[in-house]
């Protein structure tokens, strides 16, 4: 018997920061029946994909949302009905001109993504194949080099660090395992160093320590002192990579460095800002060093650095795949962070993915600082094959998630599993 859909059902559950989100179950009729759940971002770009909330001040503040939860069950799933799971493509070019807008704005990014995932869930076990492998296809081996965020900053707590996220790679690490090794060990040593030196050891929202450091040079110097306490060589066995998410500081042409008191800065400072950073600290990769719209800034630091270190264009792209291409047409950046929501489809988001690959540029799968336990990016990342991925820090359970779905992967592979730096 051919897999059909069978029925499809949404419900409002709740995301990692207490906010309201979508999951969607898709059920076949062969008995198949599979979920997932959206994700949501903080710190997001004015060009993506809307997510649909509910407005007012009778539910959560406004953040609910049932009409996301509607569209779901009363428009998307009456069409999709006895469908072919297995044509991706088909069921998300149907719902973005179900929805008829460029953006997203009338289903809800958020409801038309958690159908679009648990359709892929439904067709990879109904072709009796890991959802990495069905993906990605019998080849797909490559685990992903974590980006972990261990000191967070900017919107993602109150303290004294303008940039948003610290974060540390595992690059000398010849296993997956070991990496995530690595890191935790790191983590651990973090907070020891942290409480020694009379600081707070509270969590922001993607599990990273939000200190009141003394400047945002601090953040990386503790780094560096908890890397070398735990027996790992900086630059080494463990380098930094660093996400400023620059538009939330930038206002009125100015970036505005008010947290930490290092005050404005014009695109050039900040370029020469970072680019005195590079012969600092082993630093190998800067997402979003400056503003969403500051494409020009974004086109000399790849000019100065590009050849040094990974530039990656998060809200600047937004995976929008026409985005992408302007970027790699005028040389913007050399790397785009990868979120499914910021664009709403599987199929967009893998669209996007292909233009990287074919200007031979990185991509870094990424999940938002609302998470849930869905899985969803740890066999997405692995089955494009792009060896990066950034899912937060070493505790939260959204957080682990991922990590310990990786490591099934890796034990699920086997021999056959590659894992490398894969900015070597």
């Amino acid at each position: 018997m051919k897999a059909k859909i069978a029925s499809i059902h949404a419900m409002e559950i709740l995301d990692s920061r207490g906010n309201p989100t979508i999951k969607t179950s898709v059920s076949l009729n062969n008995g198949i029946r599979t979920s997932a759940s959206c994700p949501s971002g903080a710190s997001t770009g004015e060009h993506e994909a809307v997510e649909l909330r509910d407005g007012g001040r009778s539910r959560y503040g406004g953040k609910g949302v049932l009409k996301a939860v509607a569209n779901v069950n009363e428009i998307i799933a009456p069409i999709l009905i006895d469908m072919d799971p297995t044509q991706q493509t088909e069921i998300d070019d149907l719902m973005i001109k179900l929805d008829g807008t460029p953006n997203k704005r009338k289903l809800g990014a958020n409801a038309i993504l958690s159908v679009s995932m648990a359709v892929a869930r439904a067709a990879s076990q109904a072709a009796d194949l890991s959802l990495y492998a069905y993906l990605g296809g019998l080849g797909a081996r490559l685990l992903p080099m974590p980006m972990m965020n261990i000191i967070n900053g900017g919107k993602h707590t109150d303290n004294s660090v303008d940039l948003q996220e610290f974060m540390i790679m595992p690059i000398g690490a010849e296993t997956f395992s070991d990496a995530l090794r690595y890191g935790v060990e790191t983590f651990h040593t973090l907070k020891k160093i942290l409480a020694k030196k009379g600081y707070a050891t509270a969590v922001g929202d993607e599990g990273g320590f939000a200190p009141h450091l003394k400047s945002n040079d601090e953040a990386c110097e503790v780094i560096l002192e908890a890397i070398e306490a735990a027996g790992y060589k900086p630059g080494k066995d463990i380098a930094l990579a660093l996400d400023p998410a620059a538009s939330s500081f930038f206002e009125n042409g100015a970036y505005h460095l008010a947290k930490s008191g290092q005050g404005e800065k014009t695109s050039d400072e900040m370029i020469a800002f970072y680019d005195a950073w590079l012969d600092k600290y082993p630093i190998v990769s800067i997402e979003d060093g400056l503003d969403e719209n500051d494409w020009d800034g974004f086109q000399q630091q790849t000019a100065r650095d590009g050849n040094r270190i990974q530039i990656v264009g998060d809200d600047i792209f937004v995976t929008d795949p026409k985005l992408i291409a302007k970027g790699i047409k005028e040389k913007t950046a050399n790397a785009a962070l990868i979120k499914l929501n910021q664009i709403g489809t599987v199929t967009e988001t893998i669209n996007a993915i292909e233009l990287c690959r074919k200007a031979g540029w990185g991509y870094v799968i990424s999940h938002r600082s609302g998470e849930t336990e869905d899985t969803f990016i740890a066999d997405f990342a692995v089955a494009m094959g792009g060896g990066q991925l950034k899912t937060g820090s070493l505790c939260r359970s959204e957080r682990i998630a991922k990590y310990n779905r990786l490591l099934e992967i890796e034990a699920e592979l086997g021999r056959a599993v590659v894992f490398h730096n894969p900015l070597a």
